[in-house]
């Protein structure tokens, strides 16, 4: 297409021609991935605290509507919903993540089409050229401004570029036109934020999992709002005080625009095997290799040297974490968790563990030090190296650039199906995830996406009780 002085617009006018047609047969059968490993993180997510908490705001002070929510089944307007499930996608570190934006878009993306979907009776067919058009806002959005600038300087990508996606999902389901859709984000650049304040309170962590809620919840409210005549400005990405202006680290406007003929950021997507921080699933596997699959004793490990890119060191370092958010995001903790238990256990990172003998004697025994090498590789990648020396004085290292999920090298659609039994065998066995996984597979056949919405339920959902505040 053409472009003009206005890329908001552009970008606008490109995303709300998206059709069925438009997507090919690889693109479906990523989706269905996408949409099936979120399904599972966000059920898993419904059912700690935070999802818990959010499911009771709701019948408390959410809009009634027909949205369901995640977990319960109850429902709610698809704005609440949004908060509510959003916030269970991005509950426990499971969530897919865009390595070039930094972010984790189905939590704001998919959130955002399930609830709208289900209020408007959207079809399958419908959904999921809406998904890939809020994939493409937000991870554009964030590529163009420049992820690791937003990150060192403080901001938490999910959250600041999710509303970008979240409103080019509702907007395209709502039949809003490319001004409609440009207007939706001329009034969701009001409504951005997310610090990462979080990663240094351990106390302050809960909030950071409804990074995943709140852009879900603002993107639907803008479309909303859009959708009534509420007018924004109509540049609002590019404009001269817009997103890249105000928020943006050495900017470049042209990420904005995709060359033709190029795959759409679907494919660009990481799905986490492991329930912590991205930055660090290439140290799990690192940490695999230089242990023949974690056969050694770890008894004669004399230490774990890391080597790691800087944005992986500064907030990361927290050695004896005491929420489950510090613990997912602190290295040595991670390292401790995984050598005493494996990668998959994901309840390694529970309250239970943080006193763990087992773990803390790990951790007590992990340095880092700054790899420059690494540095100019991120956000594209997320490397890690290590050399763990044994007792003996022999040293056995590793070095992955590339994690087990990522682009290079992805789960298979029975990968996706494994992790989702695994995960949900801790939530409960009797949730219908057979009927998950078909519903999925028939996404495009499917005349209702409320059916899927209506599967995402935990059988004794309203008997269960938050446990105390992380």
């Amino acid at each position: 297409m053409a472009h003009t002085e206005n890329l908001t617009l552009d970008l606008a006018t490109e995303l709300t021609a998206l059709s069925m047609d438009s997507l090919s047969d690889a693109d479906i059968r990523q989706l269905r991935k996408l949409v099936l490993d979120y399904c599972a993180v966000t059920l898993a997510g419904s059912v700690q605290p935070w999802g818990l908490m959010l499911t009771e705001w709701a019948g408390r002070h959410g809009a009634a509507g027909t949205a369901p929510l995640v977990g319960s089944g109850r429902l709610a307007g698809a704005a609440s919903a949004g908060l509510v499930n959003g916030t269970s996608a991005h509950g426990y570190e499971l969530d897919d993540t865009h390595d070039a934006s930094m972010s984790h878009p189905s939590v704001a993306v998919i959130t955002t089409a399930l609830a709208v979907g289900s209020e408007i009776g959207a079809s399958g067919r419908e959904i999921m050229p809406a998904i890939v058009a809020g994939y493409e806002a937000m991870t554009r959005t964030g590529m163009a401004a420049n992820a690791l600038g937003v990150v060192t300087h403080g901001n938490h990508p999910t959250c600041l570029f999710g509303p970008f996606g979240a409103a080019a999902a509702a907007a395209k389901l709502m039949g809003l036109d490319a001004g409609g859709m440009a207007r939706a984000w001329g009034i969701a650049l009001s409504m951005t934020g997310g610090a990462n304040q979080f990663a240094f309170e351990p106390k302050g962590t809960m909030v950071k999992r409804m990074h995943g809620g709140i852009p879900a919840q603002n993107g639907i409210i803008a479309a909303q709002l859009s959708q009534i005549g509420i007018e924004g400005p109509m540049q609002a990405l590019d404009g001269p005080l817009g997103f890249l202006k105000v928020y943006g680290h050495n900017p470049d406007s042209s990420k904005l625009i995709k060359a033709q003929g190029m795959a759409y950021e679907i494919h660009n997507i990481s799905v986490k095997p492991y329930s912590c921080c991205r930055k660090f699933h290439s140290l799990i596997d690192a940490l695999d290799q230089a242990t023949e699959g974690f056969t050694i004793d770890t008894n004669n490990i004399a230490r774990i040297h890391v080597r790691s890119p800087e944005t992986a060191i500064t907030g990361h370092q927290m050695t004896r974490p005491d929420s489950v958010m510090a613990a997912q995001y602190s290295m040595p903790y991670i390292v401790g968790a995984t050598m005493a238990y494996g990668p998959d256990r994901y309840d390694a990172f529970g309250d239970d563990h943080h006193g763990d003998r087992r773990i803390l004697d790990v951790v007590d025994r992990v340095v880092v030090t700054h790899e420059e090498s690494f540095d100019p590789m991120v956000p594209a990648k997320m490397p890690h190296g290590v050399d763990v020396e044994m007792t003996d004085g022999t040293v056995r290292s590793a070095e992955v650039l590339d994690s087990l999920g990522t682009p290079e090298r992805p789960l298979s659609d029975e990968g996706v199906a494994r992790k989702a039994r695994a995960l949900l065998a801790t939530v409960d066995p009797g949730i219908d995830l057979d009927g998950i996984i078909a519903t999925v597979d028939s996404l495009p056949e499917l005349d209702d996406i409320a059916t899927l919405a209506g599967l995402l339920m935990v059988p004794g959902y309203g008997t269960r009780k938050a446990a105390a505040a992380e």
